[in-house]
């Protein structure tokens, strides 16, 4: 019954590697989700100091960059892997492959973007984080593109839902920026030190609405991918996502007597 209900609106993995590759990576990221809510965080933000004692996971005491140069480690290559693409599959005009290939692109595109001239950062962050946030990011985009290529030819599936993949990308881009663009006003004038209650927009809901948006751009790809790769990112970034705004909440509450308890983590009302 499953099994029917997917193959509508999935497309068949037509390769080893892509019917290996997808419970992989959701089991990967699952673990990363898990892994925050346990104390073992990856090293940035208001974490970049916290959970892993005073080495790295690899063992080795840990070398820190400034945020902003991390930041870029982590998201550059995963842009560069999109715009590498266009060139990669020039002859390829499937709307589909050209449509998640923007949506990758653009996400990371952002992102760089929100690094130069939007977050305001204090601190470092840890360079193991930012190299493996970096592979992370980077290789979930390629596979997604190389997962999609691979569909070239297959029948169309019953249930289309790229078009609605693309306004739920549009959506949750356009959520993700604002609640960043919010955030970033935070800090004090003239510094990046110090942090205040986020007000505005859904900050009086969830502690997290950029992740929540963000959550909503990954699957906003993954319809418009429909391979099981994209979806798997999809839902494993979102179990990631869930234990990164689980701890950010407890950090607040354990920073801010004042901090509103109806707020919740990520989902309104719920979470």
């Amino acid at each position: 019954m499953i099994g029917d209900l997917l193959q509508k609106f999935v497309f068949p993995s037509s390769d080893l590697f892509t019917a290996i590759l997808s419970p992989m990576v959701f089991l990967f990221l699952a673990y990363l989700g898990f892994s925050e809510t346990r104390g073992r965080h990856l090293q940035y933000s208001k974490f970049s100091d916290v959970g892993n004692g005073s080495r790295t996971f690899t063992g080795a005491r840990p070398i820190k960059v400034s945020s902003s140069t991390g930041m870029l480690m982590a998201y550059t290559p995963a842009f560069l892997a999109g715009v590498a693409s266009f060139f990669l599959f020039p002859d390829d005009y499937d709307l589909r492959f050209f449509l998640l290939r923007s949506a990758v692109t653009l996400h990371f595109f952002k992102r760089v973007l929100e690094v130069l001239f939007v977050h305001k950062y204090s601190g470092g962050m840890i360079l193991d984080s930012a190299i493996f946030i970096s592979l992370a990011y980077s290789s979930g985009a390629a596979f997604m593109i190389y997962a999609q290529h691979l569909t070239r030819g297959s029948p169309a599936l019953p249930i289309d839902l790229k078009y609605v993949g693309v306004a739920l990308f549009l959506v949750g881009i356009s959520g993700n920026f604002y609640h960043h663009y919010l955030l970033s006003k935070l800090r004090d004038k003239g510094t990046a030190k110090g942090y205040r209650l986020p007000r505005g927009g859904f900050f009086n809901l969830v502690i997290c609405p950029h992740y929540f948006f963000e959550i909503l751009g990954f699957v906003g790809i993954s319809c418009i991918s429909q391979t099981s790769v994209s979806f798997s990112v999809a839902i494993g970034s979102g179990l990631y996502l869930m234990g990164r705004s689980y701890v950010t909440r407890k950090w607040y509450l354990s920073k801010f007597e004042n901090f509103p308890k109806e707020v919740r983590a990520l989902i309104p009302y719920v979470f």
